[in-house]
């Protein structure tokens, strides 16, 4: 479960059910009283009352719950229930009990009773969380990030290192990590310095172990993610095998176009398709 993978968007969803939560405590409906008389003794009920349990239980506990089935959704790996993901059930939840709050405020009134405040702070706080589960993946403003990513912290490095210069290790590609400058190398030259390529490391020839130094081959480096992204499958497929957190590096051993073939830290590899803003370290 990352936090960082929520969204402006998700914010706002927090704070309508956050709003409706407390809204269900309030006056729901309340009886008019007479001039002079007390509010005090004329009689009320919220949410919560067993009296109007048919109206309030679509209104409260529809909208929490579907608030929380949305932001849920983006804090773990996609889900399915009965063929639709959490987001589009917590969706058509929100959206279910903004119309049966609409309703409720134009039409639902016995006589000599009136609106209470819970009734109308609940109706508001419904439109504002339909509203963020609709506009929130459609609007860019709520597409961003709800908190700003952590700066990366280094992995360690499958050959031996830790992440320096872009493109490589810091202890360099070819070598054995951690060599001292001009102590003599296995492969033929002076660590710290270029490969040679006429040396005979045991009588065979260097060039294998400086293959991949070539100009234009791809050269492997470490990466971070602006925001949380699929990583999928290497044979196509379209379910994600693992979700790559913003603050994290990952290994990009591979580019396949605009892709990169990515390795996580448990040692899985998968397709990163999005690569747009990712942090290169």
């Amino acid at each position: 479960m990352n936090i960082r993978s929520l969204t402006r968007g998700d914010g706002v969803v927090i704070g309508a059910a956050v709003l409706l939560f407390v809204a269900s405590f309030l006056d729901f409906l309340a009886i008019e009283c007479p001039s002079g008389v007390p509010s005090s003794q004329c009689s009320s009920w919220n949410g919560w009352s067993s009296d109007f349990a048919s109206n309030t239980a679509g209104i409260f506990i529809l909208g929490v719950v579907g608030a929380a089935l949305v932001v849920l959704s983006h804090l773990l790996p996609q889900r399915n229930l009965v063929g639709l993901t959490l987001e589009q059930w917590g969706t058509a939840l929100a959206v279910a009990a903004a119309f049966t709050s609409t309703w409720t405020m134009l039409f639902s009134h016995p006589d000599g009773m009136e609106k209470g405040v819970g009734q109308i702070l609940g109706f508001i706080a419904l439109l504002l969380l339909a509203g963020a589960v609709l506009a929130g993946p459609r609007v860019p403003a709520l597409k961003a990030p709800l908190m700003g990513a952590a700066s990366p912290q280094p992995a360690p490095s499958p050959y031996g290192g830790q992440p320096g210069q872009v493109g490589q290790p810091a202890g360099g590609y070819g070598y054995p990590s951690g060599q001292q400058p001009g102590a003599p190398s296995p492969y033929g030259a002076p660590a710290g310095g270029q490969p040679s390529y006429g040396g005979q490391p045991g009588g065979a020839s260097a060039a294998p172990a400086a293959a991949g130094a070539g100009a234009g081959e791809f050269a492997p480096f470490w990466f971070a993610v602006p925001v949380a992204r699929p990583l999928y499958a290497e044979d196509g497929s379209a379910t994600p095998i693992a979700e790559l957190a913003p603050g994290t590096w990952y290994l990009a051993v591979e580019q396949r176009g605009q892709a990169l073939v990515a390795q996580t830290q448990d040692g899985r590899r998968g397709v990163l398709q999005d690569t747009t803003g990712i942090q290169r370290g």
